[in-house]
């Protein structure tokens, strides 16, 4: 497994996909779970995909289940490749053959290989976010595969900064100050927010100020993990905000 590699000055971690990618032409430590955390990251828009394309809900969970089973089992990662690093891009490929070439009519208890990526509350949950969001036929299998990777990201880095927030003892804070961050910041204004937290104006700028920072550093952690090298991370960056605004 690589070391840390030096970038502009800063230190770029090894990640996942780096440890995956090596995992696919040796026994490098640690591959084998970083794969199935990159498969578990990937559920939801791999399920969108597949949802988008007609599937009803149970056919598109079992297919879904089959595709990351067969995905690790046949380790398909050793056909990647290393020059077109991002994992969502090999990812969605590997899915259009899987579901051309591979899927065999079954039983659904048959499928997914016994191997569960999420649990059922977060698979129905997933279900639940795609029925309410608005219904646009020109929704490809494709963009629904990107925008649910894009939103699934999104929720991940939310999540993440959460917990520094309820580890510091500040989840009030967050709560009140995450629809500055990604949501509906119209629901309340920066003032009425600061009245309810018992904090000047000014003083809440500050926080919001650093609490995008503080996002903005966490996406693009995120993002790296899911990417072979640096100098694509501000790439999938912009696709990122690419597919956030079509």
């Amino acid at each position: 497994m690589q070391g840390p590699e030096r970038v502009d000055g800063q230190v770029f971690n090894t990640t996942q996909w780096s440890v995956v990618l090596a995992a696919g032409e040796t026994a490098a430590p640690n591959g084998r779970e970083a794969l199935e955390q990159l498969c578990r990251a990937y559920w939801p828009p791999v399920y969108a995909f597949v949802r988008r394309q007609g599937r009803n809900p149970d056919d598109a969970r079992d297919l879904t289940q089959e595709f990351f089973a067969q995905f690790l089992e046949k380790k398909c990662v050793k056909s990647a490749d290393p020059d077109r690093g991002r994992f969502r891009s090999f990812l969605i490929a590997s899915l259009k053959n899987f579901l051309v070439n591979e899927w065999r009519a079954a039983q659904a208890e048959k499928r997914g290989g016994g191997q569960i990526f999420i649990s059922l509350d977060e698979q129905r949950d997933v279900e639940t976010r795609l029925v309410a969001e608005p219904a646009d036929p020109a929704t490809t299998p494709d963009r629904a595969f990107e925008r649910r990777w894009a939103l699934t990201l999104l929720e991940h880095v939310l999540a993440r900064l959460r917990e520094e927030f309820l580890a510091a003892g500040r989840q009030e804070h967050f709560d009140a100050l995450k629809v500055f961050v990604w949501g509906d910041a119209g629901a309340d204004s920066q003032g009425e927010v600061a009245a309810r937290l018992g904090v000047t104006p000014n003083a809440l700028g500050v926080t919001v100020h650093r609490l995008r920072r503080r996002f903005g550093e966490l996406v693009r952690a995120e993002i790296a993990q899911t990417v072979a090298s640096p100098a694509e991370v501000d790439d999938e960056l912009r696709h990122l905000m690419a597919v956030l605004g079509s």
